[in-house]
């Protein structure tokens, strides 16, 4: 059943990479079980992502570059495209804007920002969701999500401010090993000189009130130096360009990272929390 809906969901990338793999391997007079040999996938896997059923990975996509002589590249260069397919729909226009953004300010108040989470992390935290996902889902969300890292090490760099809340690190995803190896990620992010992480305290208010009581947002800079705000919530998101409404979301966040840990509190309340501190 998941693999006909895969087939009735596919994108275009996804499409147009399945018709060319296939052209080309009749062209070269190949089965699909020869093409399998060559790429170290089954007959099985060539066929489910010749038909669309399963959308080809980033590893099936390099190797069918090599067995089937792309000198193009073009295999190459739709791994970004047919990852793209890959993310749930009203999540697709928000990662382009994040990949090509010179700045990022993001507070996160249920679980952490899926751009600092471990795998083990995120799939948990993707298998564990309702309603539940098949495996093969599960993986891609996971593979796609793990692909929106390259930004760290992206040049021109970006500058990433993010907050977390208290409750984010304390909540248990997983299990304890996966958190305490969460944590430890979110510190070695941390002691990056393009990265701002900050916790914001359970206690943070004189009475008890914070100003990030409205929940998650990210602030993206784009390359041409617009301000714009992503929300998402159950699901449905929505991408707020109108200054006005920005400036408001930007004031707030600001208040929100007065009232957090500075950087250094905040490492140093991070490593406690996943053991690491000497």
């Amino acid at each position: 059943m998941a693999r006909a809906e895969n087939k009735e969901s596919a994108g275009p990338a996804t499409r147009l990479v399945a018709d060319i793999a296939r052209m080309m391997r009749l062209q070269r007079n190949m089965t699909q079980e020869q093409l399998g040999v060559e790429t170290g996938f089954s007959a099985a896997a060539i066929s489910a992502m010749e038909t669309c059923a399963q959308p080809a990975s980033d590893q099936m996509l390099v190797a069918l570059g090599r067995a089937l002589s792309d000198d193009l590249g073009i295999f190459e260069q739709a791994r970004e495209y047919v990852r793209l397919d890959k993310y749930p729909a009203q999540f697709k226009n928000y990662v382009l804007l994040e990949q090509k953004a010179v700045g990022l300010c993001l507070y996160a108040t249920l679980v952490v920002h899926g751009l600092f989470q471990t795998e083990a992390y995120a799939r948990a935290l993707i298998g564990g969701g309702y309603p539940p996902l098949s495996e093969q889902r599960v993986e891609e969300l996971v593979e796609a999500r793990m692909a929106r890292k390259a930004l760290f090490d992206r040049e021109p760099v970006a500058l990433i401010e993010v907050i977390l809340e208290e409750a984010v690190l304390r909540r248990t995803i997983g299990s304890p090993e996966v958190m305490r190896d969460q944590l430890s990620h979110l510190a070695e992010c941390a002691r990056r000189r393009n990265v701002t992480l900050q916790v914001l305290p359970l206690d943070c208010g004189l009475g008890g009130e914070h100003a990030g009581d409205r929940g998650d947002m990210n602030l993206v800079e784009t390359p041409e130096h617009d301000r714009l705000l992503f929300l998402e919530v159950q699901g449905e998101s929505v991408l707020v360009s109108d200054p006005a409404g920005v400036s408001t979301r930007a004031q707030r966040y600001a208040k929100i990272r007065s009232q957090a840990l500075g950087p250094r509190e905040s490492l140093g309340f991070i490593e406690r929390l996943a053991g690491d501190e000497e």
